[in-house]
C-alpha cells in the first residue's frame, strides 16, 4: 500500500511540474523490421565521447561499461585521460584481463546526455564497447533484445534506439571465429 501511495505522489508532482513520465512497454508492432525469430544480441550505434560509435554491445546483466582500446585510440584519448583501475575483468575468452584504467566521458541518445564510467581494457572484442545498468538506469531506460530496441523517457514521450541484427551477427561470426581450436570430438575421430 505504502508504495502505491509513494507512486501515486511521484506521478502527482511529475505532472504539477509538467514532466509526466510516458510508459514504456514492447508490443509485438516493435518487432517489425526484425528477422524474427532471432537469438541476437542487442547491438546499436550510439554518439560517445563526441563520435559515433557502432557495434556497442547493451548488456543489461553486465555492471560496468567496458570500452575496447580499438575504440579509446579512435577516440583519440591518452594515457592522461584514464584514472587508475586495478580490479580484474573476466574477457570473453575467459582470460583475466588487468584494465587500463577508468574515463567517464558522455553518451549522447538524442538529445540526452548521461555520463558514464569505462573501463577501458586491452582485449579481443567483437564489440567497441559494451554498455550496461549504469548506463540503462541513468537514463530510465528499458531494453529489449527481442525487440531489438532501448526505449527510454525524453521530453515527455517514450524515445528509442534500434538494434542492428545485421552487426550483432557479423560480431558474433568474428568472436565464433576467432576462438582458439578445440580437440577434436569423439564423433570427427570416429569419422561420423
Amino acid at each position: 500500500m505504502a508504495r502505491l501511495l509513494i507512486e501515486a505522489d511521484d506521478r502527482e508532482s511529475k505532472r504539477a511540474k509538467g514532466m509526466a513520465t510516458p510508459l514504456i512497454r514492447f508490443s509485438d508492432e516493435d518487432k517489425l523490421g526484425t528477422l524474427q525469430p532471432h537469438d541476437e544480441a542487442l547491438v546499436v550505434t550510439l554518439r560517445i565521447g563526441g563520435y559515433d560509435a557502432k557495434r556497442v554491445l547493451v548488456d543489461q546483466g553486465s555492471a560496468v561499461e567496458v570500452m575496447y582500446l580499438n575504440l579509446y585510440k579512435g577516440l583519440k584519448l591518452k594515457p592522461e585521460d584514464l584514472t587508475a583501475y586495478d580490479s580484474p575483468l573476466l574477457s570473453f575468452e575467459g582470460k583475466t584481463v588487468t584494465p587500463k584504467g577508468l574515463i567517464r566521458l558522455p553518451i549522447q541518445t538524442g538529445s540526452d546526455i548521461v555520463e558514464v564510467d569505462f573501463i577501458v581494457v586491452n582485449a579481443y572484442s567483437p564489440y567497441t564497447t559494451i554498455v550496461a545498468r549504469s548506463w540503462l538506469h541513468a537514463l530510465g531506460a528499458v531494453s529489449s533484445t527481442l525487440h531489438q530496441k532501448v526505449k527510454y523517457p525524453s521530453e515527455g514521450r517514450a524515445k528509442e534506439v534500434i538494434g542492428d541484427q545485421a552487426m550483432a551477427r557479423q560480431c558474433i561470426v568474428s568472436a565464433i571465429s576467432r576462438r582458439p581450436s578445440t580437440e577434436p570430438s569423439t564423433s570427427a575421430e570416429n569419422g561420423l
